[in-house]
């Protein structure tokens, strides 16, 4: 039995990872004569070696076809977002018809609230948790107020019942209980994208719908990083982004899930031609027949551009499957926590829960200790200190490092080298 914090006990792991092939798959920074150890997939994932060619394909047609493109080949325009469908829908656990990749992940929040977000005078309230992504309360605030709201009294932010900022389920169930009979709306995240607590979505969209609440979900943390079961677990709509975990490139295009009992319903909606039934979308007519599906709230056409990266990305998601990813996942994970334990007990207090079922690729680390420092200060100087060494992780305000060894391309090596290199900063200011 080796010690788990030698290099051999670290490359036996990963000698026996099946997926240890897929690292090679993507572009991974270098620093120095090497590679960083970049634990940054849960912000900006890395680029496929794959997505220049699908760009490049997208480059060549507009080139040599122009608009014609749209209607020629394997990979004509015009149903460019359906070669999306099939395998997202694989990764979130939902029908084809469930799913759409389009916009940006607020602009799509909005258009699901115009939808779903239907308040009355007895029925206003939002249940949202304290602490959320800024553009989420900022979404659902000016939604109060478009509709004549006050969100001092109308905006419930849930706070934090555990240690480190987390929530129980009972909390959650408290509160939806508590305020049921004036909740509209209850939009949760998949994974709280500071603490990197993952929640029970069939369970939350329960108790929301026994309150007569609609339930939404904010998945940019959790879509590619745990494995979904949208159409069982019944939730109303969900939001997210390709950017992260999807490596689908800055600012890419965002994603839709609308459950099948809503595919043609009479909920108004802010609709544009795209959205329009394919079938008559040509005939121009001055009347609105949205598409049965996600396909509905479409507005414009895709950018294909955008939507080629995602292509490629899709591709290895379905070539490693998400119930292997999640295996990785739980392996570097905790590998990283195993070795925090052992090594950095002194220097480091991990915020995310210990329950493998409560989190997902993600540790967010708070700094104990450096030698004089205290709180934020000594975070930012690990942080800037690793970011020197080649070992890259986030900071989040106002105290966080958020370490993410995602399984499609990070290794249990790079998992040890961000633990020496944290114990290189102490060293340093011993």
């Amino acid at each position: 039995m080796t010690d788990p914090y030698t290099d051999q006990h670290a490359e036996a792991l990963d000698a026996a990872d099946p997926l240890r092939g897929l690292r090679g798959e993507f572009h991974v920074p270098r620093h120095g004569d090497g590679e960083q150890a970049y634990f940054v997939g849960n912000s900006l994932g890395l680029q496929p070696r794959s997505a220049r060619a699908h760009v490049e394909d997208v480059l060549d047609k507009w080139a040599a076809e122009a608009v014609e493109a749209h209607f020629t080949g394997t990979t004509q325009w015009m149903p460019y977002h359906a070669l999306l469908r099939e395998p997202l829908a694989r990764v979130v656990g939902a029908e084809p018809s469930e799913v759409v990749a389009m916009n940006s992940l607020t602009a799509n929040l909005h258009l699901m609230l115009v939808s779903f977000y239907r308040p009355t005078r007895e029925r206003p309230a939002i249940l949202m948790e304290a602490g959320a992504f800024p553009s989420d309360r900022y979404a659902l605030e000016s939604q109060l107020r478009f509709h004549g709201f006050d969100p001092a009294t109308d905006l419930i932010e849930l706070q934090p019942d555990l240690a480190e900022g987390t929530f129980s389920m009972e909390a959650i169930a408290r509160a939806i209980r508590e305020h049921g009979p004036r909740l509209a709306l209850v939009l949760w995240p998949g994974v709280q994208y500071r603490s990197g607590q993952a929640f029970d979505v069939a369970a939350i969209t329960r108790l929301g719908h026994a309150a007569g609440a609609v339930v939404g979900f904010d998945l940019a943390h959790a879509v590619g990083n745990l494995p979904l079961r949208l159409h069982d677990d019944g939730p109303d709509f969900a939001v997210w982004c390709h950017y992260k975990y999807l490596n689908a490139g800055p600012g890419a295009v965002g994603g839709c899930f609308v459950h099948a009992r809503h595919a043609r319903t009479d909920r108004p909606r802010f609709a544009g031609w795209w959205g329009h039934d394919e079938a008559t979308r040509f005939r121009m007519g001055p009347d609105f027949d949205p598409t049965p599906g996600a396909d509905g709230w479409q507005l414009s056409n895709p950018p294909i551009l955008g939507l080629a990266p995602l292509r490629a990305s899709l591709e290895l998601f379905d070539r490693a499957g998400m119930e292997a990813l999640r295996r990785k996942s739980e392996s570097l994970t905790g590998y990283l926590e195993t070795l925090i334990d052992a090594r950095l007990a002194e220097t480091l207090r991990i915020a995310t829960p210990r329950d493998p079922a409560q989190r997902g690729a993600q540790l967010s680390l708070r700094v104990l200790e450096g030698r004089g420092l205290r709180g934020r200060e000594a975070g930012r100087s690990l942080f800037e200190s690793l970011s020197a060494q080649g070992v890259l992780g986030d900071w989040r305000e106002p105290d966080v490092i958020r370490i993410s060894p995602t399984p499609l391309y990070n290794s249990h090596a790079d998992v040890l080298r961000f633990v020496r290199a944290t114990e290189a900063w102490r060293e340093g200011r011993a």
